[in-house]
């Protein structure tokens, strides 16, 4: 790959629920024709950033308040019956395939990259796959990226058990750098200034996951790592080598927030930061 040629990357946090300011960020970009040669998301911002391969604006945040409150999507009743809070076979199949098409055709002809990032349970480092078709394959690994600690089970795929992405990783701008991608926009799902505390459920963690020592490790020292990346996401800010868009003040939902009019006061909210930060962006992307 050249060097010296521009590439330029959309990389999305997650942050499960949090991830409607996303929704509103990229589709502002799809509706204004902004592209990208590749684009990576991590757990929230993986199964909701797909949909800008699939070019379908209003997706996410259209099925995520139709079906908020349908304890098949979401709830303590999925978690008790089947493990997982967010129930896997509704949202990886029914809705994606029966109730709000993920169009997979125009997910594999747009020619942007789409990777999402997992943590390995045994090594607890994150590993990473290339989306080509959006069909079966890539909705295991989007899964396995989403799969939250306690109330997920670990996801096999490729030869990984593999859980939330955001342990590990949480914003994936290294990754993409290391493959080639020079000229980065990242959505952020937390404010400036935003420091993480370490997680109060660790001695939980610490009990249920004892049998993947390393996710417990990589679980207490999460703090520290998202803590770091957003020292040197803002250093890659300053130097003009990427480019920003977070929300202007804490967006204050629940991870798991069920209400439709809060998930869509947070999506507002993402459109109108992407609305305001659009003149910059394009010039930053260098699009007349």
């Amino acid at each position: 790959m050249d060097s010296n040629k521009m590439r330029t990357g959309l990389i999305m946090e997650g942050g499960a629920m949090r991830g409607m300011f996303t929704c509103g960020v990229i589709d502002v970009l799809m509706e204004n024709d902004i592209r990208f040669d590749g684009a990576a998301g991590i757990s929230a911002g993986a199964v909701f950033g797909c949909n800008i391969k699939s070019n379908q604006i209003g997706r996410s945040i259209r099925y995520n308040k139709k079906y908020s409150k349908d304890p098949r999507y979401c709830s303590v009743r999925s978690l008790l019956k089947t493990g997982d809070f967010y129930g896997v076979d509704f949202c990886y199949r029914e809705i994606p395939e029966l109730l709000d098409p993920f169009d997979t055709d125009a997910f594999k002809n747009n020619p942007i990259e789409f990777y999402v990032g997992a943590t390995d349970v045994k090594s607890g480092k994150c590993v990473y796959h290339r989306c080509i078709d959006g069909k079966e394959k890539d909705l295991k690994w989007m899964q396995a990226s989403a799969s939250m600690p306690l109330v997920s089970r670990p996801v096999s795929v490729d030869g990984h058990v593999l859980l939330d992405g955001g342990i590990s990783d949480p914003v994936p701008y290294r990754y993409m750098e290391k493959i080639g991608y020079n000229h980065n926009v990242i959505i952020l799902t937390q404010p400036k200034g935003y420091i993480k505390k370490k997680s109060s459920a660790l001695p939980i963690i610490k009990l249920v996951l004892r049998n993947y020592p390393s996710i417990v490790e990589a679980m207490s020292v999460r703090h520290k790592r998202y803590n770091r990346q957003m020292k040197e996401i803002e250093k890659r800010e300053q130097d003009g080598t990427s480019f920003v868009i977070r929300p202007p003040k804490s967006l204050g939902i629940k991870r798991t927030e069920n209400d439709p009019d809060e998930l869509e006061r947070v999506y507002r909210m993402g459109r109108e930061e992407a609305e305001v930060k659009l003149p910059k962006l394009k010039e930053f992307l260098k699009i007349s």
